[in-house]
């Protein structure tokens, strides 16, 4: 395990049990203590948690991890379920975006197909995203045109909130809606950790033809803080081949379509 891997973990950990204990946590990832301590005093840098006494407790950001920590997570994984939903855009489309991880990917999928290049002299389709990361990276590509909702960028997701974001998604309607979430069940809906997010992805979904969540198999089954939105508001889930077949067949159940790579 590398140290990248160690610190995601760690982050993991505290976030499932809301403090961690040095010597214990040593012992479950069969390094030293010394160890343990640098990684969470370089946690405590960066204020993802916060140092105690012979350990750390959960800070108020220890769900909502930075980009820079969350991309190599599921990587692999990510990578083909983005391709599979990029795959999902049409010419002509306006097509909206959130933010995290998994839907930076998609926007550089769609970025990066060909087909949506050609004639380049005019804009092939339209992005409304409220994550300033999507936007930047999307912005240089004269065959997509980029719309940003406005609103207060939160530092942990690069995602714009609050009720200046509101004013522009209440006044356009989207063919396609493409949502990272951080958990989705099958009986409770999609969900993220954020309530600002939540909010105006929930916005973002109302305003769409057509709801697509986008997430890995890590995600499937459980629940957030703040509902984005019922699971009969979705008509899609892009997942990966690692899926439990039963939540899928759920998913089915509620009127999902359900695609896997």
């Amino acid at each position: 395990m590398d140290r990248h891997e160690r610190l995601n973990l760690l982050l993991d950990m505290i976030g499932q049990r809301d403090k961690i204990d040095v010597d214990r946590t040593a012992g479950e990832l069969d390094v030293s203590p010394a160890t343990i301590r640098r990684d969470l005093d370089h946690l405590a840098g960066r204020q993802l948690l916060t140092r105690t006494r012979g350990g750390a407790v959960a800070s108020n950001v220890a769900y909502d991890l930075p980009l820079r920590h969350k991309a190599a997570r599921n990587a692999p994984e990510k990578q083909r379920i983005s391709a599979a939903a990029a795959k999902l855009v049409e010419r002509g489309m306006v097509v909206g975006l959130n933010g995290g991880t998994t839907i930076s990917e998609v926007g550089r999928a769609i970025a990066t197909r060909a087909d949506l290049a050609e004639r380049a002299d005019s804009p092939s389709l339209t992005v409304v995203t409220n994550a300033l990361n999507i936007a930047n990276e999307l912005a240089v590509r004269p065959n997509i045109k980029i719309v940003v909702t406005g609103g207060v960028a939160r530092p942990q997701s690069f995602e714009l909130t609050g009720p200046l974001a509101t004013r522009i998604l209440e006044e356009i309607t989207l063919d396609l809606v493409l949502l990272g979430i951080d958990a989705v069940d099958p009986a409770r809906g999609a969900y993220a950790h954020h309530e600002g997010e939540a909010s105006i992805n929930r916005l973002m979904a109302s305003r769409a033809r057509r709801v697509v969540v986008v997430g890995d198999s890590s995600k499937l089954g459980g629940h957030a803080f703040a509902r984005i939105c019922a699971t009969t508001d979705v008509h899609m889930l892009v997942t990966d081949t690692a899926a439990d077949p039963e939540i899928l067949r759920a998913f089915e159940a509620e009127g999902v379509q359900v695609v896997t790579a």
